[in-house]
């Protein structure tokens, strides 16, 4: 029987994209697609999928609080993160959440499809990049933070709105900025601050 796999994703293209890579392989079949959490939430438990392959940064409530809590409607569902960002916080905090591994977007498609039968098969696939982030962020000790680098206006602007919760997307939309340009930034304060994480560096500028 094939693995039923169901898509959690707000963009449409990649939606189409990732729904032909599934139909395209004889052992998978999509069951479900769903563009935010909310449809998620009232669609899979009727479609029961095996995998569910979900964005983390949905509109309205993220694809992390959307795992957490679909993991307790579906406990024998395997997840898998879908992000453009290896961020070392989002990976762990997916993790807790419930998904048992976490590719970036621009995984190739022969990865993506292993990454799903690895699923079926209680593995926990990760893209390599994530996997050597993670790693490092348990064996490398945090440089000092005496000679850190100064923030510019607009790196202080998005930290500022980082330590008030708001997600990625959230921040490309407050500062009409894009989303890859978002990210772009958070490598230089994490860069310049000596951190690998939103929360190390939320944490910092707290204190």
């Amino acid at each position: 029987m094939p693995t039923k796999v169901a898509i959690v994703e707000d963009s449409a293209g990649i939606c189409e994209e990732l729904r032909h890579i599934i139909s395209a392989a004889s052992d998978l079949t999509c069951v479900c697609i769903c563009r935010n959490a909310e449809s998620a939430l009232q669609k899979l438990p009727l479609a029961a999928p095996d995998v569910v392959i979900m964005d983390i940064q949905l509109p309205g409530s993220s694809g992390i609080q959307c795992t957490a809590r679909l993991k307790r409607l579906l406990p024998e569902t395997q997840i898998v993160m879908f992000t453009i960002y290896d961020d070392t916080d989002q990976i762990v905090r997916a993790l807790e959440a419930g998904a048992s591994g976490y590719l970036l977007k621009n995984s190739p498609r022969a990865e993506i499809v292993a990454a799903i039968r690895d699923l079926r098969n209680q593995g926990a696939p990760m893209s390599r990049e994530v996997a050597r982030n993670l790693v490092q962020s348990f064996h490398s000790p945090p440089p000092s933070a005496d000679d850190a680098e100064p923030l510019t206006l607009r790196e202080e602007e998005i930290l500022r709105l980082l330590t008030e919760g708001l997600l990625y997307k959230e921040i490309g939309e407050r500062l009409s900025i894009k989303l890859d340009t978002v990210g772009t930034h958070l490598k230089s304060i994490y860069r310049k601050l000596h951190v690998r994480s939103r929360t190390e560096a939320v944490m910092k500028r707290r204190r």
